[in-house]
């Protein structure tokens, strides 16, 4: 029955993805492209952008059926419902800035990271005192708890602001982090089932549809971009998935693509602080293989097979018992 929703979110998503781009790029929501950029990039100047948008009306439709059909754990729902749409309000008024100012910048950093712990801390709190979890966290590989005490709060809130922002940096190249989440979220959605977490098996697969939709219009050559609207919802829902699986640490191994890009990230940064030069030719690092001379949609395809693989391995050493 899971399935069914995600072909019907796929199917809502290809309707209301048309008139969506198209009244974007009647309002002329275009992206503006950072200069220091690839040059490649310079000719998806003025692509309509938010394209998030459509993926958040799609998944909270279809998650609106879910509890109206399924009548499930109503607070976990809107749980699953309300917080990734926190971070994919931070993401719209970051692209909301971008455009009006016709620039690549938006919010300010600080701006964005204090709504980003904002709302990590107030995600943590409802966790805490209205689902009533304790501070009790699975330790991967080991098949042991650890309860954290009251280092608990700066765990989550911590992995809820890394997660967000790991999956955004992912957001680069036409169809990569839809394609690379669409596959992660298959991935926790079988998972989930294994765990009795009948919720976020259900609205894992409605956000996979609705991403496999939206990249109808995303693939190479791109109609559309996601922008921080989409990818900082994404990262919102991932790390609201693990916070109530109670698994922080499995996010690792699931979403290791995303976690390589913040990695070259940070690489780059303390190495040309420590030596002025460079470690990879751009970051993150899928700009590195474009500098290298590989063609965009290969780049993702290679990325995209990726996270496949992991995704086979994360649900066959789950479903052996072994994470």
């Amino acid at each position: 029955m899971d399935y069914l929703y995600m072909l019907g979110a796929f199917i809502l998503s290809i309707i209301l993805g048309k008139p969506t781009v198209n009244y974007l790029r009647k309002l002329k929501m275009g992206q503006e492209i950072r200069q220091e950029g690839p040059k490649s990039h310079y000719v998806k100047s003025g692509t309509p952008t938010m394209g998030g948008i459509f993926i958040i009306a799609t998944y909270v439709i279809c998650a609106i059926v879910y509890m109206i059909l399924k009548k499930g754990d109503l607070k976990t729902a809107l749980f699953l419902m309300v917080a990734p749409i926190l971070y994919g309000l931070i993401g719209f008024l970051d692209d909301y800035e971008k455009i009006t100012k016709k620039t690549n910048l938006g919010l300010t950093a600080k701006q964005k990271i204090f709504l980003q712990i904002l709302f990590a801390a107030l995600i943590t709190i409802y966790a805490r005192f209205v689902l009533k979890f304790d501070t009790v966290i699975e330790l991967p590989f080991t098949k042991k708890t650890l309860d954290i005490g009251i280092f608990y709060y700066l765990v989550m809130i911590l992995m809820i602001t890394s997660s967000t922002n790991a999956v955004n940096l992912t957001d680069g190249l036409d169809g990569l982090c839809g394609g690379v989440s669409a596959v992660v979220l298959v991935a926790v959605g079988v998972v989930s089932r294994m765990y009795d977490a009948s919720e976020v098996q259900y609205f894992s697969h409605i956000l996979s549809g609705a991403l496999l939709g939206f990249l109808v219009y995303n693939i190479y050559p791109a109609k559309v971009f996601m922008g921080d609207t989409g990818s900082l919802f994404i990262g919102g829902y991932l790390a609201t998935v693990f916070l109530l699986l109670k698994q922080p640490l499995h996010l690792i191994l699931i979403g290791l693509v995303y976690v390589v890009e913040t990695l070259s990230v940070i690489i780059q940064v303390l190495h040309f602080k420590r030596t002025g030069k460079r470690f990879f030719r751009m970051a993150p690092i899928h700009h590195h293989f474009e500098m290298k001379g590989y063609q965009e949609n290969k780049i993702v395809t290679a990325f995209v097979f990726v996270t496949f693989i992991i995704a086979l391995v994360y649900i066959g050493l789950s479903r052996y018992g072994i994470l």
